[in-house]
Formats: C-alpha cells, structure tokens, sequence
C-alpha cells in the first residue's frame, strides 16, 4: 500500500461530511439498480463479493474512519439507519431482492437457507427482513458496513470484521460536542444509547454481549492520531486478507 502524504482530519466529535437521509438514500439506489437492470442481462455465474464491516459504540469515530476507508477504496457506506430504514420497508427489500434474483436467479433463497441453517438468531420477522437486506446489498455494491451487527450476518470468510473501541471518556468528551451538551448530560445520554444497543443485540442476535471472537481485528482509538490512520491500517488488513490492491 502506498503511503499518503496528507492526513486530513475531521475536528473532534465532528463528522465533516453530510450524509444522506435513509429514505433519499433508498430512493436513489432503487433508481440506481432500475437502470443497471435494464441495461443488464441475467449472470451466469456468481461470486461472494468481500465486504468490511464496523462494529461499534457511538462516539468512537466510526463513521469518520468510514469516510476515509471509502475514499481509499471506492467502496460505499452503508451505516445503521439506511439499513434499519429498508429492512422495516418490506416493500424496498422485495425490489432489492427482485433485482438480485433477476442477476442470479434462485441465488438469494439459497443464501438464505444457508443462513438461517447455520444462525439460530434467524427466528421473527424483523431479523429475517434484516438477513435479506444485508446479504442483497452485499451482493449488490462494494460496501463498508457500519453498525447493526452486520458481521454476525454475512459470511465470516467473505468479510472483514472490525470493532473500534475507545475509551468512555473519550466518547463522552465526542458527544459532548456533537450535540453542543455539557459531558454530564452527554454521559447520561450515553448510558441510554448503550443499553438499547445492549437490548438490540440480546433481542435480534441472542447476545448478551460482544465476543472478540467476532473479529478479525479490535481497534483501540485512543491510540491512532487520527481517524484516517485507522482507516488505512484496516484498508492494508483488508488488502491482505483478500489479496487486493486498491
């Protein structure tokens, strides 16, 4: 991997660049994949695409180091409320499903009979619908996932898992300014945002908590000068692990 000259920054607690609603995000890949599907003819033949996966608490900087993972790799950012928004729409992820099954017709079903053998989390609905829109757009992009437990969906040998972790006063002290709120309030709010992350996993994912047997690395922030540097030391792992170059 060739080294960068220019680090650039996002200033602390600040996410520098505006991200687009799930709902206009939605929209505008469903547009996106109806013309590439008038355009396309079925594919014969199919193969598991790669994909990096960020597992993390709010306030670590996840989204920071997403940006710049992207802009080294190409791939797309898809984060936790663009997939919370298609996977409760059943309606978009029937279309995302119908576009895949057009390109590899008979594919999805057996990806998700193979899922739901091998994960015993697949039990209700919500998480079903979840499984299939991740896999879907998985299958549909390049992509970096952020959040929703989506390394404990995809195969294991076809991504790469990462958690980023800091320490807590670190996160209070990124909140604190995110949200113009005094680190008291921020602290309180942050206790709030945990446990309902707590209560997603044990209600989808049947976790009471986070293994380090998840992972292909865990990322201490608090030791990286910056968001882009973890961005590279993860876009070097996942060069290495799939023997890519970007």
């Amino acid at each position: 991997m060739e080294k960068d000259s220019k680090k650039p920054v996002y200033p602390p607690g600040y996410y520098g660049k505006k991200m687009m609603s799930a709902s206009d995000w939605a929209g505008t890949q469903v547009r996106k994949w109806e013309r590439e599907q008038a355009e396309r003819k079925k594919l014969k033949d199919f193969s598991l695409k790669h994909s990096i996966c960020l597992s993390r608490g709010i306030g670590v900087g996840a989204l920071e180091v997403a940006d710049f993972l992207s802009k080294r790799t190409g791939y797309r950012v898809i984060d936790k409320e663009i997939m919370e928004h298609m996977a409760k729409d059943s309606s978009l992820t029937e279309k995302i499903i119908e576009f895949f099954d057009e390109r590899f017709p008979g594919k999805m079903n057996e990806l998700l009979v193979a899922l739901s053998i091998e994960k015993e989390f697949i039990k209700n609905e919500y998480v079903k619908q979840l499984a299939k829109t991740v896999t879907a757009l998985a299958h549909a992009d390049p992509t970096i996932f952020v959040g929703r437990g989506t390394h404990l969906i995809l195969p294991r040998d076809t991504i790469l898992s990462v958690q980023l972790i800091c320490s807590k006063k670190r996160r209070i002290q990124r909140l604190s300014d995110m949200l113009s709120i005094n680190e008291s309030e921020a602290e309180k709010r942050l206790k709030t945002i945990d446990e309902e992350h707590h209560e997603f996993f044990k209600s989808v994912y049947l976790k009471e908590k986070v293994s380090p047997d998840e992972f292909d690395m865990i990322i201490n922030m608090d030791y990286f000068e910056s968001e882009y540097q973890v961005a590279l030391t993860i876009a070097c792992a996942f060069e290495q692990k799939f023997q890519m170059n970007f």
